[in-house]
């Protein structure tokens, strides 16, 4: 297995906060308010991070929109190639999406091929009007043509280099680094 090296810290705490602020921001202004909006995080990362945008966005508006939790284990391209036992855990969504703005929500937008399982996730359960992307670090390198409506931060990468986010709620730190894979 690969070892990686950190090689810069791309945002700190603060840094992350006002980027989804400012996401929170631009959802409530392109869709002209909240009404009919459904968040939708993507596993893992994406739901701590659509919830923070649901608050921001309450703070802006004083409406909540709801937040779903949306697995893409199943609808991934490369399921066939895992050489493990893939753990398929639950979708959530709180409300009928039909009719919806869906702002589909993650943490890196990297080739595109998790956005498309995504979307395919979410059109087998319903009909939205729209479906939006919102994506903290876009790195580049698309396979797919996929681009995002809300970005937080744009990190030009190469290849050999990995884009971390980390969220204290899940990795117990709130930053955002790359790593460099180690030669060997």
């Amino acid at each position: 297995m690969p070892q990686f090296t950190e090689k810069a810290v791309l945002m700190d705490g603060e840094a992350i906060r006002r980027s989804l602020v400012r996401i929170s921001h631009e959802i409530v202004e392109k869709n002209k308010g909240v009404e009919n909006i459904v968040l939708v995080g993507i596993r893992t990362r994406g739901v701590p991070i659509a919830e923070r945008l649901a608050e921001a966005i309450e703070k802006i508006e004083g409406e909540r929109p709801p937040v779903g939790v949306l697995d893409i284990t199943l609808y991934r391209d490369d399921l066939s190639t895992l050489d493990y036992q893939p753990v398929v855990r639950t979708t959530e969504l709180p409300v009928d999406i039909s009719g919806k703005i869906v702002v589909l929500v993650d943490d890196v937008l990297y080739t595109g091929r998790t956005i498309r399982a995504a979307l395919d996730a979410v059109i087998d359960m319903g009909r939205p009007t729209t479906i939006q992307l919102a994506v903290l670090i876009d790195r580049g390198h698309r396979e797919l043509p996929i681009r995002a409506d809300f970005v937080g931060k744009n990190v030009p990468t190469s290849s050999h280099e990995v884009v971390s986010v980390q969220l204290e709620s899940v990795d117990g730190a709130e930053k955002v680094v790359i790593r460099e894979q180690m030669k060997e």
